[in-house]
């Protein structure tokens, strides 16, 4: 295709379209925001938009800059256009961001003092170089990892700020306060080995552009058309490169955006969902087309959603309506549930029925708000012989921090366990080289004795020296403290203090990863699942039968993920649990964005509603365990503004249309460690509420049975009952009988 297609009769792709996909298809003149809500058929209209201005004759095929944000999406994009070309496409700017300025680089890397053969380093190559620039600077690596500053970095790159515009301000205390004094060393380095990282080739293009005027005219003379998928997750750089690139002097822009504020999700990782909020702005005379027929849902699930996303108020604006005419189905369900533990089991029985009912496993996901919620449900999975895959992660227990833990649990509980104590010996670092662990595995051979006795040997005739010695040391003493601990206060009580006294959750609380808080959020989890458990050896015992469980996962698995990890896909029945205060919203977002971050948590809700084809089960705990004991917990808000013609309540209904407000969260951002050694159904007194039963009342529970009521207090009951035991329960999950 090396001349501009003639134009003639047009295909029938445009008839198969409806008037909205194709008004954004043919308006091809001017800047256009296409607001594509879930399930309009937003890539349809991307890819016919890019092959209808080639087929219509506007452009050649290197004449148009499509930006995408996976290489997955650009591939598709590519197929799909070729497809409607009926030839492959040849010769296209099609590709991510970072793809299509590395090829711009390769062409203008003189201008920043690199050539055009540089090279892309990894993530593992950009780690080692810091390290190497950081040797002078005597920073406390413990308390600043180098992945920390990195991270620091990288972000000041994301928002487009070379080391010159670095400021005081933007310099905190982080590092001694000189983080700006080593991105500047960090990108001399770079440039001495003709190399850039991930963030540079944005970060120069941009730079590049803004500086030469000629180069800059030269790709305003390449592309007539530029076309950006997903405008709705981009971050600062991304909005200046796009900016430079689609303004142009006294011509129109014809730069067409794709994108839904309402699916903004991202921030976290840079996104600014105020790029698509003020695209009118940026581009005056702009035209908005907005996709709102949804070929996804039903109609009860898009009404739950609209009404939804309706409360926030930084939004463009727009109502998903089904686009099939067969598109009523179920109402959206709220199911109250007990506890998280009986969550779980609800959610196991459904799919079970709903397997038996010949529904695909493939089309039933759980997604849930953090990672460390997939725990109970993997396990009731694996109790139940249903199959499953984690997308996008690992299966809990596979988790590097868990299997760290657990192998500090694997030592206590027997110290003869050499594989165990050598995954643990260094970690975190104590000093121990790879010399000094095989002079201790050597000590251990000839005295046929385990690697713990060893090292204590090793340490009373003095062979171990240095930082190993002091730190070893404290590593021994610990593990003898923790087992002794384990008899007096309980297994809970004990491994908790292990993980802390250990140094090991302050490894993770010194990280400054994106990753080091749900790390830590799955280390508590892990504390608190050993309260289900007699001692020690049970549940290590219950972990290695978990770990040697055969991973069915194939074809027909159905899916645990994030909400994060699901934006993009759809499935006939979605589980979405935890609908708690504290859990959904995140108590960390609200604490760190505050309304910004709650409307961010609310588009997350959304996006979690919307990848339902069929029906969608949202279910809250009234009671949540927290490290050993139980708490009551707050429906989320998010609960409470579904609009009522579209779900269907069960469970407790008083409980689950209660109001947040006023009410105190009990999952906020609590220190770690926080364990009881109780493992009793107790439950914080409501101080406002009365039960109507009294003491010596016979009364039936679902999950304990039958018992008698021992004492009340508030809306809080404690039953004998006659299998499971004393027990406190709310009032209102017990019958009178």
């Amino acid at each position: 295709m090396d001349s501009l297609i003639p134009t003639g009769p047009a295909p029938d792709y445009l008839n198969r379209l409806n008037p909205e996909q194709r008004a954004a298809i043919e308006t091809t003149d001017g800047p256009l925001l296409v607001l594509a809500g879930a399930g309009t058929g937003k890539t349809r209209v991307l890819t016919t938009r890019f092959a209808h201005i080639l087929l219509s004759g506007r452009a050649r095929p290197n004449q148009i800059l499509a930006v995408t944000f996976t290489n997955k999406a650009a591939r598709e994009m590519r197929e799909r256009v070729s497809a409607l070309l009926g030839e492959p496409a040849e010769g296209l700017w099609l590709g991510t961001f970072h793809a299509l300025c590395a090829r711009m680089l390769r062409r203008h890397a003189e201008y920043v003092g690199l050539t055009s053969s540089f090279t892309i380093l990894d993530t593992d190559d950009q780690l080692r170089l810091l390290k190497q620039v950081l040797e002078p600077y005597r920073i406390d690596t413990k308390r600043w990892p180098p992945q920390a500053i990195m991270g620091v970095i990288q972000r000041w790159k994301d928002r487009g700020l070379v080391p010159d515009a670095i400021t005081a301000a933007e310099d905190t205390d982080f590092a001694n306060g000189r983080c700006a004094e080593i991105y500047t060393d960090y990108q001399q380095r770079l440039k001495q080995l003709n190399a850039c990282d991930f963030g540079d080739l944005m970060l120069h293009m941009t730079e590049i552009l803004r500086k030469h005027p000629d180069v800059l005219a030269q790709y305003h003379r390449f592309f007539r058309y530029i076309l950006v998928d997903e405008y709705q997750d981009t971050n600062t750089i991304q909005y200046l490169w796009l900016r430079l690139l689609a303004h142009r002097d006294n011509q129109p822009s014809n730069i067409c955006c794709v994108g839904d504020d309402d699916q903004s999700i991202y921030s976290w990782r840079g996104a600014e969902v105020e790029n698509i909020l003020r695209f009118e702005r940026d581009f005056p005379g702009a035209k908005v087309v907005r996709l709102e027929r949804n070929y996804r849902s039903t109609r009860q699930i898009l009404g739950a959603a609209s009404g939804l996303i309706a409360h926030n108020e930084e939004r463009l604006g727009k109502t998903l309506h089904p686009g099939r005419e067969d598109a009523e189905g179920e109402k959206v369900r709220v199911i109250s549930v007990q506890d998280s533990d009986d969550e779980a089991r609800m959610v196991g029985t459904e799919i079970e029925r709903l397997r038996a009912d010949g529904h695909p496993m493939a089309e039933i996901a759980i997604l849930v708000r953090a990672g460390f919620q997939t725990r109970a449900f993997e396990e009731r999975l694996i109790t139940l012989g249903l199959p499953y895959r984690v997308v996008g992660g690992l299966r809990f227990y596979e988790r590097a921090e868990i299997r760290d833990a657990i192998a500090y649990m694997r030592v206590v509980n027997q110290p003869s366990d050499d594989l165990a104590f050598e995954r643990i010996i260094n970690v975190p670092r104590r000093g121990v080289g790879t010399t000094g662990l095989q002079k201790m595995h050597m000590h251990a051979r000839e005295r046929q004795i385990p690697l713990t006795a060893a090292v204590l040997e090793m340490l009373g005739a003095g062979d171990i020296k240095g930082r190993a010695k002091e730190q070893l040391a404290a590593l021994m003493r610990t593990l003898g403290a923790t087992r002794d601990m384990l008899g007096r206060e309980g297994h809970v009580v004990a491994i908790d203090h292990l993980l802390e006294d250990s140094g090991y959750i302050d490894m993770w609380k010194a990280d400054k990863s994106p990753d080091a808080p749900g790390r830590l959020e799955n280390l508590k989890e892990l504390v608190r699942s050993l309260a289900d458990y007699e001692n020690l050896g049970g549940f290590l015992e219950h972990v290695a039968l978990v770990m040697d469980t055969e991973d069915k996962s194939g074809a027909d698995s159905m899916s645990i993920m994030t909400l994060h990890g699901a934006k993009g896909l759809e499935f006939d029945t979605v589980f979405l649990p935890g609908w708690e205060e504290g859990v959904f919203p995140s108590q960390r977002t609200l604490d760190e964005g505050g309304l910004k971050g709650l409307e961010e948590e609310r588009r997350l809700a959304y996006v979690g509603i919307t990848r339902a084809r069929r029906l969608a089960m949202i279910s809250h705990a009234a009671n949540r365990r927290i490290y050993g004991n139980w708490q009551s917990a707050i429906p989320s808000r998010f609960v409470e503004e579904l609009p009522a013609e579209h779900i269907e309540t069960r469970g407790d209904t008083a409980n689950s249309r209660r109001s947040f407000l006023g009410r105190p969260a009990v999952f906020g951002s609590t220190p770690f460690p926080l364990v009881a050694s109780r493992r009793v159904h107790d439950v914080t007194p409501s101080t406002t509420a009365t039960s109507g039963m009294k003491v010596g009342v016979r009364v039936f529970h679902q999950k304990f049975g039958y018992g008698t009521i021992t004492s009340v207090e508030g809306n809080r009951l404690e039953v004998a009952f006659e299998k499971a035991g004393p027990k406190r329960v709310i009032d209102t999950f017990v019958e009178q009988v």
